[in-house]
C-alpha cells in the first residue's frame, strides 16, 4: 500500500511541475489620445486585452475601440521604450490585417509567438534575427511595462490611441489543472484512510 500512496504522491508532484500548470497572463491597455505621444485631444478609446500563454507560446489580442476622429489605418504592438510607461520604442507586432477605414470597430486574434512572421522584420533583425531572442525581449519588455499598442489614423497619422500594457494579474493555472490535482489529492486521502483501516 505504501508503494501506491507514493506514486499518488510523485504523480501529483508532477502534475504540479507539469505543463499541465501552464499558465495565462492578461494584460490590458486603456488607449487614449493624450496617452499619444504627442499627446493628442481624441475622443478615441480602447480597453484591449491581451492574454499570453506561455505553453502554447501565443499572444491572444482583442482590442475594441471607438470614436476615432478619422478613419483607422493600421495598429501595432510597440517595444521596448527606455523608461516603464513613458517614451516611444518602434513596432514590434504589426496589426496587418487590423479593420482600416473605421472609427469604431474590434480586432480580434491569436498569434504565434514561435512563428517568425508574428515580428515586424527590423524588430526581429534587432534581436539577431531569432525568435527567442525577439519572444524574451518583448515578454521582458511587456512585464516591465515598456512596450504599449497603439491606433493610427488618417487625421493621426503617427498614432490616434496608445496605452500601455499593464498586468492584470499574476498567473492562474487552468482549471482543468485544479482538477487534476483536486483527483490525485482525493486518491491520496481515499489510499491513507484505507491503509489505517487495514
Amino acid at each position: 500500500m505504501n508503494r501506491v500512496v507514493s506514486s499518488l504522491v510523485l504523480s501529483v508532484t508532477m502534475l504540479l511541475s507539469s505543463a499541465a500548470f501552464a499558465a495565462t497572463t492578461s494584460y490590458r491597455s486603456a488607449m487614449s489620445g493624450p496617452s499619444e505621444q504627442p499627446p493628442n485631444d481624441s475622443p478615441g478609446a480602447s480597453i484591449a486585452t491581451v492574454v499570453f500563454d506561455d505553453a502554447a507560446m501565443t499572444m491572444l489580442f482583442s482590442v475594441p475601440f471607438m470614436n476615432l476622429v478619422a478613419g483607422s489605418t493600421v495598429a501595432h504592438l510597440h517595444c521596448c521604450t527606455p523608461e516603464s510607461l513613458i517614451g516611444t520604442a518602434p513596432p514590434a507586432i504589426g496589426f496587418d490585417d487590423f479593420p482600416v477605414g473605421v472609427q469604431t470597430g474590434l480586432y480580434e486574434r491569436l498569434y504565434s509567438l514561435a512563428d517568425p512572421n508574428t515580428y515586424e522584420p527590423a524588430f526581429l533583425a534587432a534581436h539577431g534575427g531569432t525568435v527567442d531572442a525577439a519572444r524574451a525581449f518583448l515578454l521582458q519588455g511587456i512585464n516591465s511595462n515598456q512596450s504599449y499598442l497603439n491606433i493610427h489614423s488618417t487625421e493621426y497619422p503617427a498614432g490616434e490611441i496608445r496605452g500601455f500594457l499593464v498586468a492584470l494579474a499574476n498567473p492562474v493555472p487552468e482549471p482543468s489543472s485544479w482538477l487534476m490535482l483536486s483527483v490525485g489529492l482525493a486518491g491520496i486521502g481515499f489510499c491513507a484512510a484505507k491503509r489505517r483501516a487495514a
